[in-house]
Formats: structure tokens, sequence, C-alpha cells
């Protein structure tokens, strides 16, 4: 078994998931007591929000470089971002370490892909649903991605960074989000891609009335089958 090399904290509240979905899944496969070989670099939520405030994502991309390095330097076989947003200067990190970094957005682009889907709704923080980073994933594989209006982007946003990320979930909160679902949906999206690992603490599967595609399951996922392959 690979070690994996996992850099989390933004959020804590995620990165809980994909410590326990890897190790599950791990189990799931191998069964008996077996679990994960991983190292966990977690970082500090309030450091990353401020940069990412101002944007100042050569900072951030140091800041990540330099935990990813840390990984390899302690024997890590590959790095997970257990976020989507950082994914923003993942080709720095690529770049940076000698060792592979498995992309959320790559992962979540083949699982679609593998669903027959052509079209997908993005919920994500602003940086992911406006900028190319993951929509480019997607596109590779012929996978058009529709996003909510500026209004619901920003509360989507705002959601993330005030709520969801604290661990804080309200019924208010789940049904705007699920009223931003179903615009999208009536908008052609076949499929919705929760697009920001605290979002699945929100909406669940049975939320939509159209596949949903959870990314820090999806991710977990991936990254197993890196540490299980030969």
């Amino acid at each position: 078994m690979k070690t994996l090399g996992l850099i989390g904290g933004t959020s804590w509240v995620s990165t809980v998931d994909y410590y326990r979905l890897i190790n599950q899944t791990v189990n799931e496969k191998l069964g008996g007591l077996h679990s994960a070989k991983l190292f966990l670099y977690s970082m500090n939520f309030a450091e990353f929000k401020k940069l990412a405030d101002e944007n100042n994502w050569r900072a951030i991309s140091s800041i990540l470089c330099s935990a990813a390095k840390r990984l390899e330097g302690a024997g890590a076989k590959c790095i997970v971002i257990c976020a989507n947003t950082p994914h923003k200067v993942a080709d720095d990190i690529r770049l940076a370490i000698q060792i592979p970094l498995i992309h959320i957005a790559e992962a979540a682009a083949k699982e679609i892909k593998r669903k027959e889907i052509t079209k997908a709704g993005l919920l994500g923080t602003k940086f992911t649903m406006e900028e190319n980073f993951f929509k480019d994933k997607l596109s590779q594989q012929q996978i058009e991605s529709l996003v909510p209006d500026a209004n619901d982007r920003e509360f989507i946003h705002h959601s993330i960074f005030s709520e969801l990320g604290k661990g804080i979930f309200t019924p208010e909160t789940k049904a705007r989000y699920s009223n931003i679902i179903n615009k999208l949906v009536a908008e052609g999206a076949e499929g919705i891609i929760l697009g920001c690992t605290e979002i699945p603490l929100l909406i669940k599967p049975e939320d939509c009335s159209v596949p949903v595609f959870d990314t820090t399951i999806i991710h977990a996922k991936a990254a197993v089958e890196f540490a299980l392959s030969q």
C-alpha cells in the first residue's frame, strides 16, 4: 500500500470526512483491520481565507507547495489536497514535487463522463464557479458546466465561509441551495457537482432530482485507488 500525503484544514470540517472515507474505503477493499497509510498536513483555514480575500494566490501557492514538499520528504507517494478551491494552484504544486498530485476536478470529470452526463451544474466558492481551473477539466471531458447567477454565487460563497466551514448547517441555507439547484436543473443541468467539500455536509443525493457528484467522495476514492494500485 502506498502512503498518501493529505493537505487538509481547508476546512477541518471536510478534512474529517476525507480521513474517514479514505480509511473506510481501504478497509472495505482489504477487510480485517486494514486502514490507510497517510500523512496529514493541516493548514490554518483563517490564514488561507485572509490570503484568498486579498487575492494573494502567490502566497497561497508558496504555502501549499511547501506543505506538499514536506509530505513528499516524509515519504508520501502522492499529494491529495482536501478541498476544491486550492486546486487553483495545483499546476504550481505539480511543478514543485516529483510525486503525483491527484486532482479533484480531473477525478470528478472522469466520474461524470462515466455516467454519460454532458452538462452539469457546478456549485462551489466563487473561485471555483467563476474561474477556469475546475471548468477546464470538465471541458476536457466534453462536459459543459452551468453555474448559478451572480446573486446565487455570492450567497453560496458567503455561506461556505460563514456557515459550512464552521460546521453550521441551517434549514434556511439548505432551502436556498435547493432552490439554486432546481434553477440549474431547469436550465438543463443533467447532474449537480458539489464542488466544495463542505457542501456535501449540507446537500445529500436525495435532495436532488438529478445525479449528484460529491467531490469529496470521488476524490477520496481516487486517492484509495492510487494507494492500492500496483
